[in-house]
């Protein structure tokens, strides 16, 4: 076990390098220049020169990658180039809140998918199943920016949201440290956890249905087995390595694809801080961003990983 994470972790590495030199290379491809729009419309020249010297824009770009990087490797992300600060410090200030939106998020996506997957694979083919996976298809096809400004249409004017959940806001462990209350965070879980809920409703019921029809299955219901116990504790335990995968997937790529629903609900995160940091062309902050985001996105792929040997004793991962 302990080699085949040093292995995983190892196997990072090239990732991360291609991840910044994908997104460094893209940064400076973009049209403009960098130092004009830090030094605003109708700057003096001398002053534009400086701005490019103080920040090694200058240098070859080869340089350039290499100081960002040994300077990544060490902690030190570089300098905003709108705000001055250390990009470690503007990626802290939102760190939390897009971890939060995306862990909430999952454990709606998680708990409603399962319910709706099962029920439909223990009731295949009938109304009920062709009803919930027509929801989960709606869900799916659902863009989140167009839900999300339908939640706050619906709910969020002229709506005191607080009252519908007095025991989530009384709750102090339950409160996200980066919202002001647990009502703040609803509708942008409920927003970001919708497709998710969907792909992991439609694993859960494919995956059941192959481990349904097995041998082992019939045998535990012709011995007398307990529906219930059949399906929870025999069906369900084996049928979700496959869905493991979705969740962590799902996990990751909402840690990183939030930008959409931070953007519609002015939501501080990261997600919103890309978008600011492209708008004003803060290189050092959009790519600082991006490899946190990847980082996240590769250390839930191996607590999937991790998480296989678990589920089942017989996968080797050495």
């Amino acid at each position: 076990m302990i080699q085949f994470i040093i292995r995983r972790l190892l196997q990072t590495i090239p990732v991360l390098i291609g991840v910044s030199i994908i997104v460094f290379s893209m940064m400076h491809l973009v049209p403009g220049d960098t130092a004009q729009v830090i030094a605003g419309e109708g700057a003096p020249q001398e002053q534009i020169e400086n701005i490019r010297e103080r920040l090694g824009l200058n240098d070859p770009l080869p340089t350039q990658y290499w100081n960002y990087v040994s300077g990544a490797v060490q902690g030190d992300l570089g300098t905003s180039m709108k705000s001055g600060r250390d990009v470690s410090s503007e990626i802290g200030a939102r760190f939390w809140v897009t971890v939060e939106l995306a862990f909430y998020s999952t454990v709606l996506a998680v708990f409603v998918g399962l319910i709706i997957g099962i029920i439909s694979a223990t009731r295949k083919y009938s109304a009920l199943d062709t009803t919930l996976m027509v929801i989960a298809l709606f869900g799916l096809s659902m863009p989140n920016f167009w839900l999300g400004l339908m939640l706050i249409q619906w709910f969020a004017i002229g709506i005191d949201l607080p009252s519908w959940v007095p025991f989530f806001n009384n709750t102090s462990w339950f409160s996200p440290s980066g919202w002001g209350s647990f009502s703040q965070i609803v509708l942008p879980v409920i927003t970001l956890g919708t497709s998710s809920a969907a792909i992991i409703a439609r694993m859960t019921r494919s995956s059941m249905l192959d481990v349904i029809g097995q041998d082992y299955i019939r045998t535990a219901r012709a011995k007398g087995v307990k529906e219930r116990i059949v399906i929870y504790r025999h069906a369900l335990k084996n049928a979700l390595i496959p869905i493991v995968t979705v969740v962590g997937l799902q996990f990751g790529g909402l840690l990183g694809g939030s930008v959409l629903t931070e953007s519609v609900f002015a939501v501080n995160g990261m997600g919103k801080l890309i978008i600011d940091s492209i708008q004003a062309r803060d290189f050092p902050v959009v790519q600082g961003t991006v490899l946190v985001a990847s980082l996240l996105f590769i250390l839930v792929n191996l607590i999937v990983d991790v998480a296989y040997r678990f589920l089942n004793k017989r996968i080797d991962l050495d």
